[in-house]
């Protein structure tokens, strides 16, 4: 039986067509769900225009997203040698308030504190937001670690003596990233009155940028900032743990994946749905962070952490758009939920997150603010330097180097100070 020529070739004319058509379908799907949230102009956190600067390395493991290649991981500029003994004359107590963002700003201006007037520094304890809630230092941070990098720099001690009370002590405001001048015009002369003093730290703005003035202290507060802070061994262990759940769950990205700072009622209580007079938002809400991720180049199998404790409808359509997108009480270990997701207020979610994000191969703050900057901080000096600023994208798609963080792509971040 003879086969008609101009049948076979009708038949592969029809059959191009109805793949064609599948393609057209499933792109005007996507599309349609993109024009559900129309773009708007380029926006900016802390009011500093991201720009291109320098050359970047692409990954050449995955073509499934804009991922970039880490930096080295860089050395400290400070020298223990710089740090001369000091005698103790006095003690000097604080605590730890308001989240793992605020510890490191607090460790640091206690530290610089205690140094520049030669008092003991006594281990703070952790408050949470809530009466009563409060931890020991060992509970989240390593002690021995702690206590051993301030050796020669300043005296550490677990508590006060028996016959020093914590009601004699005078209570002083001590501005963050306090400066010498300060301390010996408003700190010391109260110290040398009453011996010991109690530090209570005060954010008048939120400002990690680096600085041209330098001054002696700048040493020891690399040191405290960057060189001190350890997470004690079962807290390291589940921050592991989920890391690399994650790891596991990005096969098709090398396993990369991408840490979110995004809380639902923070963006409720910032107003998130517009611009400010000046062109730039604070805040970027999840249908904003879904489009923004999808136009810089991440594919729909790109795996997202997010700080939010619980999941939240209005998450919902960053999961249409990118189903791997967890919460921890999604990859957090079983054994271990009853202990790090007692409340929606933990202490233990706000470390877990800090550090989810520190060591995310992708960091993009949804939130400007002090979480933003010190995450920042850590990544700059463990060289995981791709945090992308979020912004309203108006076209269809956007370079990845047009939103690198200006703490990387101007190297302003006071860390640029504190590692060579």
């Amino acid at each position: 039986m003879g086969v008609d020529l101009r049948q076979v070739v009708a038949g592969v004319l029809t059959l191009t067509m109805f793949v064609m058509l599948g393609n057209m379908i499933k792109r005007d799907h996507f599309d349609s769900v993109e024009g559900k949230f129309p773009g708007a102009r380029d926006v900016e956190f802390d009011s500093e225009k991201v720009s291109e600067q320098g050359l970047v390395t692409f990954s050449k493991k995955s073509t499934n997203g804009p991922w970039v290649e880490g930096g080295l991981e860089l050395k400290p500029c400070w020298k223990e040698s710089n740090f001369d003994d000091v005698e103790s004359k006095g003690f000097v107590t604080f605590s730890l308030t308001n989240g793992p963002e605020y510890h490191v700003s607090q460790i640091a201006d206690a530290v610089v504190v205690a140094r520049y007037i030669g008092a003991t520094l006594v281990l703070p304890d952790i408050r949470g937001n809530k009466p009563g809630d409060e931890r020991k230092f060992e509970e989240i941070y390593d002690v021995e670690k702690f206590v051993k990098s301030l050796v020669g720099v300043v005296k550490v001690v677990k508590g006060l003596p028996e016959d020093v009370s914590i009601r004699d002590f005078a209570v002083v405001k001590v501005p963050n990233r306090v400066s010498e001048d300060h301390i010996a015009e408003q700190i010391e002369p109260v110290f040398r009155t009453n011996s010991n003093i109690r530090l209570a730290t005060f954010f008048p703005s939120v400002n990690m940028r680096k600085t041209t003035k330098t001054s002696a202290s700048d040493s020891v507060a690399c040191l405290a900032m960057f060189g001190t802070l350890e997470l004690q061994p079962e807290v390291n262990e589940v921050v592991d743990s989920m890391i690399e759940r994650l790891r596991t769950l990005s096969r098709k990205s090398d396993g990369r994946f991408i840490a979110v700072d995004l809380r639902v009622e923070i963006l409720d209580k910032k107003g998130c749905h517009g611009s400010s007079a000046t062109g730039t938002k604070s805040c970027f809400s999840a249908q904003e962070i879904a489009i923004f991720l999808r136009k810089i180049g991440f594919g729909k199998d790109t795996t997202i952490y997010l700080t939010q404790p619980r999941w939240d409808e209005s998450l919902d359509v960053l999961k249409d758009i990118f189903p791997k997108t967890y919460t921890k009480e999604s990859i957090l270990p079983a054994d271990k939920k009853a202990k790090f997701l007692e409340s929606e207020d933990s202490e233990f979610e706000k470390v877990i997150d800090f550090y989810m994000c520190s060591q995310s191969d992708v960091f993009v703050p949804a939130i400007s603010g002090l979480f933003y900057a010190n995450v920042a901080g850590k990544r700059i000096a463990s060289g995981k330097t791709q945090i992308l600023v979020p912004a309203d994208i108006p076209g269809t798609s956007s370079s990845v180097t047009n939103h690198f963080s200006p703490y990387i792509s101007k190297k302003n971040h006071m860390a640029h100070s504190c590692f060579c």
